[in-house]
């Protein structure tokens, strides 16, 4: 059965949103900001044996789809053949209608691929086939996915102990797509996990090649790491945690807690808080030092399933949106950067609807003119990246801030066929200026409203990174 639904105009329901999509924000080059893409893999331009490889592997959002279906273990992340979890999840995507994965399943087949075609249980081998057979070919290598989609600008997910080695590869190569690290030190603050944090401890102490055995010697290592990104190119760190860690502490309280941590003993949960709030104050000025940019991605909360936990590992697809009550430790956490002049340009991210409100209203207090949209309200991000997500994010946006200074889309996937998702965003943008327009909410200005359409697609995110594209280079320029 054809496609009947992805058409051009998809997601369009008036003309003026017609006009702003084909005019203006389809031609916008994507600079995805915000990733968790492979650097080895851009680096090596992997070539994938299968599209279960590429497109099924590591994709949390069909694993959970093809739980919810009753599909067993062994299909999803077990030993199955690669065909087998192919065919499965075709079985699931038809009991996939309203939830996104159906808009994207199909996107990213016909976008890549050119198959027009439904996929379920009867066309899966037909498409599994047609997939595998053009993927032998040299344009469909990782880098040439990637200039498909015309994609001008990757931030990757990095460890502070990485050696970023695939990154000075790229850049040695002069390759035309900027790949950029992104510094996350997540680790570093995970002092709970025991004997987890003290094997990372001593990564860390590997890398830098001097002992951490007291709390300053780790405020060095990690300057000495954040200095090392610099170098590299990066200029944005990012920090996923349950809430915002704003506690009272003294130099002295947290080398005692992290003296405790290194021996393994236990920690009260006050000085598991205590610790954390002088690690991220530490790390966020840092950046402000470095005029990066920091992302704070808070309210998940992860790997809830212990049977699973204990089966897999973590980061298997068992994570859940949290309730956790955050404003005062936001308020407090912001509030204390900005106090001593060292808070950094800010993206913020929450996981739970109930607080998009509140968390946008937050966000503003704390810009101070310096910067247009120094602290912003980031995408629709997680459970949140759909449709209604995407709409909500926008309206709260709208009514709490400018959605003109908005930085716009992320994949925030592991996926090479995840770009669709910008394409996704930008026809819900278009559709709800365009019945704005024609409601008469807007003024019918197709150039000025179109203006705002590239912006937020595209020239936001250059001008607020400070990435400019010359030479097939970034440079910085003053925004």
């Amino acid at each position: 059965m054809q496609l009947s639904f992805i058409t051009k105009d998809f997601l369009l329901h008036n003309d003026t949103a017609k006009k702003l999509y084909h005019d203006f924000a389809k031609v916008q080059p994507i600079y995805d900001y915000h990733s968790h893409l492979s650097p080895k893999d851009i680096a090596e331009d992997r070539k994938f044996e299968n599209i279960t490889q590429l497109w099924i592997e590591g994709d949390h959002y069909k694993w959970r789809a093809m739980r919810a279906n009753g599909i067993p273990e062994k299909y999803i992340t077990g030993d199955a053949s690669d065909f087998e979890k192919f065919q499965k999840y075709a079985e699931t995507l038809p009991n996939t209608l309203r939830n996104p994965l159906y808009h994207w399943t199909h996107m990213e087949l016909q976008r890549y691929f050119g198959i027009t075609e439904l996929l379920n249980a009867q066309s899966a081998q037909r498409i599994y086939d047609t997939c595998n057979e053009l993927l032998k070919k040299p344009e469909f290598s990782v880098r040439n996915l990637l200039h498909k989609m015309n994609v001008k600008m990757i931030g990757t997910t990095d460890d502070p102990t990485d050696d970023l080695q695939y990154h000075k590869q790229l850049k040695d190569e002069e390759f035309e797509i900027a790949v950029l690290p992104t510094f996350r030190p997540d680790k570093a603050t995970e002092i709970e996990k025991g004997s987890v944090f003290i094997e990372w401890i001593k990564k860390l102490e590997a890398v830098v090649d001097y002992p951490v055995n007291v709390f300053p010697d780790l405020l060095k290592a990690l300057e000495d790491r954040h200095d090392f990104f610099h170098q590299a190119g990066c200029r944005i760190s990012d920090h996923g945690h349950e809430n915002y860690y704003a506690a009272d502490y003294t130099d002295a309280d947290v080398n005692q807690i992290f003296q405790k941590g290194l021996n393994n003993e236990v920690l009260l949960p006050r000085e598991i808080h205590l610790y954390k709030s002088a690690v991220l104050h530490k790390i966020a000025v840092m950046n402000a030092k470095k005029s990066w940019v920091q992302q704070f991605h808070v309210g998940a909360i992860r790997n809830n399933n212990a049977k699973m936990m204990q089966l897999l590992g973590p980061d298997q697809g068992f994570d859940s949106i949290g309730d956790q009550i955050m404003a005062q430790n936001m308020s407090r956490f912001f509030g204390r950067l900005s106090k001593e002049n060292a808070l950094a340009k800010t993206i913020v991210y929450n996981l739970n609807p109930r607080d998009s409100e509140m968390i946008a209203s937050m966000a503003a207090n704390f810009n101070d003119g310096s910067t247009p949209g120094k602290m912003q309200y980031g995408a629709a991000w997680w459970f949140l990246d759909q449709k209604d997500g995407m709409q909500k994010q926008l309206d709260v946006l709208s009514n709490f801030g400018l959605l003109s200074r908005f930085v716009g889309m992320l994949t925030d996937s592991r996926s090479f066929l995840s770009f669709p998702r910008h394409e996704y965003f930008r026809r819900i943008l278009c559709n709800v200026l365009g019945e704005e327009v024609e409601k008469q909410e807007l003024p019918n200005d197709i150039e000025m409203i179109g203006d705002l359409v590239r912006k937020i697609c595209s020239e936001n995110a250059v001008a607020y990174f400070g990435f400019h594209q010359k030479k097939e280079t970034f440079e910085k320029i003053n925004y």
